[in-house]
């Protein structure tokens, strides 16, 4: 899809930000053909020199600062402040992931621009919030699973607390962030309160609490914390991981009709008449029997014939692959969410593009990470002033 026709053509985007949680939001937003400028400090972004390395180039770090421009300004200085607060005020949209209190610090928080600039939106990605009692604690993706609860939910059942393989806090709170911005850019367009921008705190405990929908609901109605069951659900079976012949199949057969269905396509009907297993909430709550009573009849189907079998009955079922078993897909591949990327000084790598399609188009690379500074001169004039 060519930028023109991207949903945020002609948004502008000043992205004061490091890392991932903020990074990942300005790359969601020039995916959808925002002009996302990046403004970094003398020595670049942190995440600029976190591996793995292609080169000399951080293959992280392209990966969420793909589609963007990047401009080096040194804020302590008074000349690299005015040419900040210059792009600040001629943007729609201000993103930032400092700890609250940093951006007031040099004039460049809501409160100093939104003055000059009523229409502007203001989004802050925080660990706890721009307040609270924890407001100025910052956090990693970690700290934010431990403190969220995450972590006292994932891992095996008698194991210790692990965190997810993924940084999701970082992630979570990008996407919401990025959601934010779209409803308020779309709130200022249509004139609603006066035209007037918004303020946006996302805090990524917040982010985090908010995508823990079923072990919250869990607490509320019992009373009792949620426990760790490694790939099983704690309201629905099967639904988990399964050991057979050659390895681990994936099955979630979480309905009655599926759970037929499994029985019938596997020879194992003796186990729908089982009284411990009628109901989706009788299976979660007798789920360790079943598992052994599963795995004992699946020691005779590979893999790929228990896949086979479950997909001719329509129940939900997958191979737990690696990486690399995933991106050689067939649906990947169809799907074209895997593009070419050029690093700065010439390495040719791949990258993982935005998943979504519109109008049967992908959100693909329209413009190659930048290098630290790489675009100074195109974004400022000779006087100093933004083009």
């Amino acid at each position: 899809m060519n930028t023109a026709s991207r949903p945020l053509s002609g948004i502008t985007v000043i992205e004061f930000c490091q890392v991932l949680a903020g990074p990942f939001c300005g790359c969601l937003l020039a995916d959808m053909g925002a002009d996302v400028i990046k403004i970094e400090p003398p020595d670049g972004d942190l995440m600029r020199a976190w591996p793995p390395m292609k080169g000399e180039y951080s293959q992280y770090f392209a990966s969420v600062n793909r589609n963007k421009r990047s401009v080096q300004l040194d804020l302590k200085t008074a000349e690299g402040l005015a040419k900040a607060k210059a792009l600040a005020l001629g943007a729609d949209v201000v993103l930032e992931n400092f700890r609250p209190g940093v951006m007031a610090k040099f004039g460049l928080d809501h409160a100093s621009l939104s003055q000059l600039k009523p229409s502007l939106v203001y989004c802050s990605i925080s660990a706890y919030g721009q307040t609270g009692p924890r407001a100025t604690e910052g956090g990693f993706d970690m700290t934010l699973q431990a403190m969220s609860g995450v972590m006292s939910v994932t891992g095996d059942q008698e194991g210790r607390p692990a965190k997810c393989g993924i940084p999701i806090a970082d992630f979570t709170s990008g996407l919401y962030a990025a959601f934010s911005v779209v409803a308020s850019l779309n709130k200022v367009a249509r004139k609603l309160d006066e035209g007037r921008g918004d303020q946006i705190d996302v805090a990524m405990l917040g982010c985090m609490l908010g995508i823990a929908n079923l072990q919250t609901s869990e607490l509320f109605a019992t009373g009792k914390n949620p426990v760790r069951l490694g790939s099983a659900h704690p309201m629905n079976a099967p639904y988990a991981g399964f050991r057979c012949k050659d390895g681990d199949v994936a099955i979630a057969a979480g309905t009655n009709k599926l759970w037929q269905a499994t029985c019938e396509g596997i020879g194992y009907e003796s186990l729908l008449s089982d009284e411990r297993f009628k109901t989706p909430s009788l299976r979660a709550l007798h789920q360790n029997e079943l598992r052994d009573l599963l795995e004992a009849h699946f020691v005779d189907f590979t893999i790929e014939q228990l896949l086979q079998i479950l997909r001719k009955k329509a129940v939900p079922c997958a191979p737990i692959n690696t990486y690399s078993d995933v991106l050689a897909d067939p649906q990947v591949e169809h799907m074209q969410w895997v593009e070419p990327l050029q690093l700065p000084g010439g390495q040719n790598t791949l990258t993982l593009i935005s998943p979504q399609k519109i109008n049967g188009q992908t959100l693909g690379v329209y413009r190659n990470p930048p290098a630290l500074g790489e675009h100074n001169e195109e974004i400022f004039k000779p006087s100093g002033s933004p083009s």
